[in-house]
């Protein structure tokens, strides 16, 4: 049974991943709904994986979890100055 909803899984969680870096590495004023977006699919894999265990989606999670994991850190480090000196507008 843990097929079914790896199959289901697997895209959205790779999608996320790719989009989720793109859009954190582009749009630095959005970083915040990002963040929240890639944990809110990071829970729904989450819960994929309670309702039917498998260790290749396990694998995937893991995956999904140091990416978010990375971004966070990342979004931590930075120092507020230079997220703000990125959207002022030089003549």
């Amino acid at each position: 049974m843990g097929q079914d909803i790896l199959n289901a899984l697997v895209l959205p969680l790779l999608f996320s991943m790719g989009a989720g870096t793109y859009a954190y590495l582009r749009f630095p004023e959005r970083r915040p709904r990002v963040l929240l977006t890639l944990i809110l699919f990071q829970l729904v894999g989450a819960y994929g994986h309670a309702t039917q265990p498998g260790a290749a989606l396990f694998g995937l999670l893991v995956v999904h979890g140091l990416v978010v994991f990375a971004l966070l850190l990342h979004g931590l480090l930075i120092p507020q100055s230079e997220l703000a000196s990125e959207r002022v507008r030089r003549k």
